[in-house]
């Protein structure tokens, strides 16, 4: 299984998982255009695509999933809440499948569980992929962690964790009060340290891969995120894989 990201940040967020013959995309948040030009940087197309996925409705997760689900007639699975958020849009896409009750499904040939997480949307989720031998957390969108995603995440062999802000910065940042509190709220977005915390809290030691996301351009720094993670994993902070705004990352192999 490999994975890789074509965009991470509040301008915009997908990744794409690869496993067999089954590629998936989590979340389009991009142009349809920008879309096909970063799979393509990844020698992908859309025609290589069994489906999207996404985690909620909020644009910079969402915006770009309708015209490029019409266009390429894809496939799309959200939960029910997601849905109803925005039913009206949603509504003529070629195909819908709903996430039930958080349960297993399978695209070809990846496995993926959904997992309910603490966020300010309709009924957002998060998702492990796997393929019988390896699994890919995936957990961006945040404001805290639970027992249960701990349980979920624990054992995966890659992780693509939030680290949306440095928790100085943004309280000494010129955002409202209103946003600041709705960022570092149990509704909001994972703080470094409390990624370093999550993680720290987990079943470690299949990791091969730990990518930092969801990086806040005005509130954090790649520097500050790998510094915190790295202390959870006790190893140095180039170990340490950042998901950027512009250009995601590159293919990430787990073996």
């Amino acid at each position: 299984m490999r994975f890789a990201s074509l965009a991470s940040g509040s301008e915009g967020n997908a990744l794409v998982v690869e496993s067999g013959g089954t590629c998936v995309m989590l979340d389009c948040g991009l142009g349809l255009r920008e879309t096909v030009s970063r799979l393509c940087r990844l020698s992908l197309s859309p025609e290589d695509l069994s489906g999207i996925l996404v985690t909620h409705e909020h644009e910079d997760h969402a915006s770009g999933v309708v015209r490029f689900a019409r266009k390429f007639n894809l496939p799309v699975w959200m939960t029910h809440g997601t849905f109803r958020a925005d039913q009206n849009a949603y509504s003529p896409l070629p195909g819908i499948c709903m996430i039930e009750g958080y349960q297993r499904f399978g695209i070809g040939d990846i496995e993926i569980e959904p997992f309910p997480v603490p966020h300010d949307a309709r009924e957002p989720v998060q998702f492990v992929f796997g393929n019988g031998a390896t699994r890919l957390g995936v957990i961006t969108d945040v404001g805290c962690s639970t027992p249960h995603i701990e349980a979920t995440l624990s054992g995966c062999h890659a992780l693509v964790l939030e680290c949306n802000h440095d928790a100085q910065m943004l309280a000494n940042s010129n955002y409202p009060p209103s946003l600041i509190r709705r960022i570092s709220g149990r509704f909001g977005h994972l703080e470094n340290r409390s990624s370093s915390e999550l993680l720290s809290r987990l079943d470690r030691s299949r990791l091969q891969h730990v990518i930092a996301a969801h990086l806040s351009q005005k509130n954090n720094t790649p520097q500050l995120a790998r510094s915190a993670l790295s202390k959870a994993m006790n190893c140095s902070e180039e170990w340490i894989g950042i998901a950027c705004q512009k250009e995601g990352f590159g293919w990430r192999q787990i073996v």
